[in-house]
Formats: structure tokens, sequence, C-alpha cells
């Protein structure tokens, strides 16, 4: 979890974490709208509880039901704003996109709910759309550090690497403990050839948070690319032992593993992350090469066709001589 900021005050809720060539980038952010204070109303209490519940996994439908009840008294920004909220929790991204739409056409909203529609679009795909919200939100609140750092992540994916180091930089210097900035940062950087300080701003964001998973994976990556794979296996190991539910970490020690001839170590290790991600083509891949260097052509070619039909071009390509 990273401290999210509000307009007015703080609050814990979970940060949505993207996967990028074996590196992750960190931190896509929602944030708690503080509306400014207005005559009382009817739906008030039931425009409270649902606030109460927002970013509570497993309290989604309950938010929509307050917000639902709340809207059939009177329309407000700020029903919309939590039934929005609520949905994208629960993976529905278009229609939170088109509650946060209705929650600032019907007054003026704080900078959060620009923030928390930009991260919806980036959710689906629309960078682009995702950079105009921020924008806006930024305009709004010119100091929020978490916008900077999602703003930073879409022109990363967009292929804007400098641009997006210097809004990981605004992040950094509007708050200093930013370990998902540190992180994404590193991720800009490696993707710029700057390996050394891609490596200095992991550690940073380790020693800002010592249970960072996903900078200790990527961390991993660049020591693993620099010959030192048994350090880059011990990072590895880290990254799991927090939390063992990433893929990524277990396909990135399996590559690890493969690289130093344990062989059935790596396979063990490219199984765990397609248990984890059945859509993990890569890791469908590369266990699949490893069972070709194995004399498993069989099960080898099963891999192969597995990981093309998941949309890996290399594995396409690797068809005919792996199934031959």
């Amino acid at each position: 979890m990273r401290r999210l900021t509000c307009l007015v005050a703080s609050a814990l809720l979970s940060a949505a974490r993207r996967l990028l060539s074996g590196t992750a980038l960190t931190g896509i952010s929602l944030l708690v709208s503080c509306a400014p204070p207005q005559a009382q109303s009817p739906s008030d209490d039931l425009l409270a509880n649902a606030k109460s519940l927002l970013g509570k996994k497993g309290r989604e439908q309950e938010v929509i039901k307050f917000a639902n009840q709340a809207l059939a008294i009177e329309q407000s920004s700020e029903a919309y704003f939590y039934r929005a909220f609520a949905k994208a929790d629960l993976g529905d991204k278009q229609a939170a996109i088109a509650d946060y739409n209705q929650a600032i056409a019907i007054s003026p909203v704080g900078a959060s709910v620009y923030n928390n529609r930009g991260k919806a679009k980036y959710d689906i795909g629309d960078e682009q759309g995702a950079i105009i919200d921020f924008n806006q939100a930024l305009a709004i609140d010119p100091k929020d550090a978490i916008t900077y750092n999602n703003r930073g992540m879409a022109k990363s994916d967009l292929g804007d690497t400098q641009g997006a180091i210097s809004d990981f930089n605004r992040a950094i210097a509007i708050n200093p403990k930013a370990a998902d900035a540190y992180n994404n940062r590193g991720v800009a950087k490696d993707r710029r050839g700057n390996t050394q300080g891609a490596f200095a701003d992991y550690s940073q964001a380790i020693a800002i948070d010592p249970q960072f998973d996903q900078a200790y994976s990527n961390r991993g990556a660049l020591k693993r690319a620099s010959g030192k794979t048994q350090e880059a296996i011990a990072d590895y190991n880290l990254a799991i032992a927090i939390n063992p539910k990433e893929a990524a970490a277990y396909y990135n020690r399996g590559n690890a593993k493969s690289d130093l001839g344990d062989k059935q170590g790596a396979i063990t290790d490219y199984s765990q992350a397609i248990a984890i991600n059945p859509l993990y083509a890569k890791a469908w891949g590369n266990r699949g090469l490893v069972k070709a260097q194995l004399g498993d052509r069989l099960g080898a070619c099963e891999d192969m066709r597995k990981s093309a039909s998941l949309g890996s071009f290399e594995a396409q390509q690797l068809i005919p001589q792996v199934c031959q």
C-alpha cells in the first residue's frame, strides 16, 4: 500500500501495479474525494455510509448500494464519485469512467475525480486520455505527488521516458518518501540505458519500504543482466518471500536458475508463475525452451504452442524448430 494524498486528508487504499518486460511500474493510485461542505441533505447519511466503506475489499457492492440510494433521492457528484470508486475496485473501469463523467458534469469537482478517472482510463489502455485527466488534476492541485507519479507511468508506457522521469522527479521532490516514484523512475532510467541510476533508484525504494517486492524483483533483473546471477536470485527470493503471488518474480528467478544450469529449478519456477498467471506467455515459452534442452520434445512443443496462442511472436517463430 502507498500513502494517498486527498485534498484535505490522507487515506490508505490499494495501489494498482503493472508489470512491464520483467520490471514493474507501481503506484497508479486512487485519491479519496474531499468534497466542499454542502447544506444538510436527506442523502447525507447514505453518502457518509458509502464513504466509510471506500477502499475496503469485499464491501464494494455496499458502497454501490448506498450511492444508488442517495442518487434516488437527488443527483450529486459525490454519490457518482463513490459509486465510480467502487466500480473501479470491482474491475468495471468503463462503468467507473461513466460515473466520473457524471460527477464532473453535475458540479465542479476536485483534483481527485480527474486523477481517478485518469487511472481508470490508464487501466483500459487509454494512456493519452489518462494524461489529459492527470493534467487537469495537476492544474487544480500542482503539489500532488500521487498524480505526478501516475502521469509519469502513463508517459513511460507511451515511450516518453524523459517526460516520465521529470514527473517522477517532481513526485519525489514533493514527497521524498515516495517509494513507488523511485521504483518507477528506476524503470524509466533502465529503459534509457541508465542501469546505474536505475539500480540506485530500486535500492532507494527498498530502503524506504523494505517490503517492496517489485523493487527487489526489478533490482534482481539488473543484477542478472550484469552477470551477478546469485545476487539476482537472492533479490528474487526476497520478492517471493514478501509476495508469494507475484508471478514475475518466479519467472525472473526461473531465468536466473536456467542461466546457472539448474534446469529443473527453472521449470519449477516457470510452472509456479503459470499457476499464478495462466496467461503468462513468456513463462510458457521459457518453460518450453528448458524442456527442449532437457530432451522433453513433446512437453516443449506443447508449451511453445501455448505461448504462441497467448500472443508470443518469439514462440511462434520457434515452433518449427521445437516441434519438428
